[in-house]
């Protein structure tokens, strides 16, 4: 027997241990998560917005996975996982909380994310319990470890034992005991945002829990008939029946029934129609409405970044031969501007000018639009992760700009000429707080009926203010004061 035959030799193959782990398994990639995932962790770490970041991730994905593996119904499916799971954020993290033995906050950000994500599937949407879990899991193994993963699991087969009504159940406190802290639970809002809404909206409980709960719904996306470009009829034409519906209250509105991608619209891409929320429009209709006395010549947007209401503004106003000087602070939102104006059928300029420092003579409008910037509370459907990111030490960095704002407004427009004060906020300190300040400083003007600008629009209120809602509107939260100069 030679050497290398032998039993003994050292090349014989050496035994397998008697008790051998499984072999590694690679985790399954499912891009439509992943892509979900990234989505949130940017709006996390950078305090990006959903609806900025989201349309190059899908673009991105489409790209690199081809139209045949990552088609519409991904795309749907991706936009739903990040914007549920953004706007039921609050009652996620509670329901979390109650599944786990440490403080939620010593839980990373990125496991937290693939938490929410796996209790949305579970509790928000119409996926099996076994589907949810399992590609959380394998979401969690690819981004976060298999150490991580296995606490996601533990984690989500908790969740998965109750429903979202039951949980709810659990976690809110009493609304006896304390209203607003049960509402923000159930309702997914920072507690400080539902006492300011409520005081708002004022009524009984069943006025703010429609509205809350309409924060949490996906909005309709609204286009825009620019007016002297094309019409609200030839945009339904162009969108077809079965996509389009009117506006509810503006004449120049369309509602997409499908979702859809607006930015594949013929009228869109040339200009001569945009996205804008039927409130949005409202406000600009409601400014240019308004009785004047004497001349209507010269209209301002004095904030008119990025463009949308500068652009409905421009084509009312040239249809009366009237211009429009819309002026931005930003240079790169005046350029925005510059491009929703550009093709308006009359005359218009656009300048980059600081609306609190005007380089415009005093008088020299008849009609001044200032739609200030806010908190944006009045837009939670289209920004659900703000709820989160503001705080209620942000008004006080918003009374100064916005008081100033309108002061240069007032000096702008002439002795019997109009002011239209607008925010994307119903919050009182950013709304009727500022004008009563303002006004009360400044004797040369009134305020005025504004309610009678709208005819056809319902519940409007006590006046002489406007303020619209999500729940009786199916607008944004949009606030409007309409302010003759008489002296």
């Amino acid at each position: 027997m030679n050497e290398q035959s032998s039993p003994s030799s050292s090349a014989s193959p050496k035994r397998r241990p008697r008790h051998q782990g499984k072999p590694h398994r690679r985790p399954k990639k499912d891009p439509v998560r992943i892509l979900a995932f990234e989505a949130l962790r940017a709006v996390d770490e950078r305090d990006a917005y959903a609806n900025l970041v989201l349309p190059p991730l899908l673009r991105k994905a489409r790209e690199k996975q081809g139209p045949e593996k990552f088609d519409a119904r991904d795309a749907a499916f991706a936009t739903e996982l990040v914007y549920g799971t953004l706007r039921r954020q609050g009652t996620y993290d509670a329901i979390v909380a109650a599944c786990i033995d440490r403080p939620l906050r010593e839980v990373d950000p990125p496991v937290l994310d693939v938490l929410n994500l796996g209790v949305h599937q579970l509790l928000g949407t119409r996926i099996p319990t076994h589907a949810a879990v399992s590609a959380s899991v394998e979401l969690a193994r690819v981004v976060l470890g298999d150490g991580r993963a296995k606490f996601v699991n533990a984690v989500l087969r908790k969740v998965a034992q109750d429903d979202l009504d039951g949980w709810v159940e659990r976690v809110a406190p009493p609304y006896d005991e304390d209203p607003e802290d049960h509402l923000a639970v159930v309702h997914s809002h920072p507690r400080w945002i539902v006492s300011s809404l409520w005081d708002a909206l004022g009524g009984p409980r069943a006025g703010i829990e429609d509205l809350l709960e309409a924060d949490n719904e996906r909005p309709e996306v609204t286009l825009v008939a620019r007016p002297g470009r094309t019409t609200a009829d030839a945009l339904l034409d162009e969108v077809g029946e079965a996509a389009g519906l009117p506006g509810r209250w503006s004449p120049y509105a369309v509602r997409l029934t499908e979702g859809g991608e607006p930015g594949a619209i013929g009228s869109v891409r040339s200009g001569d129609a945009g996205v804008q929320d039927e409130g949005s429009q409202l406000v600009a209709l409601a400014l240019a409405n308004a009785p004047v006395e004497g001349r209507d010549e010269n209209w301002l947007d004095g904030c008119a970044g990025p463009g949308g209401k500068a652009a409905l503004l421009a084509g009312l106003a040239a249809q009366r031969g009237a211009r429009l000087l819309a002026a931005e602070k930003q240079p790169h939102r005046a350029g925005l501007v510059a491009k929703a104006l550009r093709g308006n059928p009359g005359p218009y300029q656009v300048v980059a000018a600081d609306g609190t420092r005007p380089p415009w003579r005093p008088g020299s409008f008849d009609r001044v639009l200032m739609d200030v910037p806010c908190t944006g509370l009045g837009a939670l459907r289209r920004r659900p992760e703000a709820r989160w990111r503001r705080r209620v030490e942000d008004l006080d960095g918003f009374a100064g700009v916005q008081r100033a704002l309108l002061r240069t407004a007032l000096v702008s427009v002439r002795v019997g000429g109009v002011v239209g004060y607008a925010t994307c906020s119903p919050h009182l300190a950013e709304t009727r707080a500022v004008v009563d300040d303002v006004l009360k400083e400044r004797p040369g003007a009134e305020l005025i009926d504004a309610r009678p600008m709208l005819d056809g629009v319902p519940a409007l209120g006590d006046g002489p203010d406007i303020q619209l809602w999500p729940h009786l509107h199916g607008t944004d939260a949009m606030y409007l004061a309409l302010i003759r100069r008489t002296a």
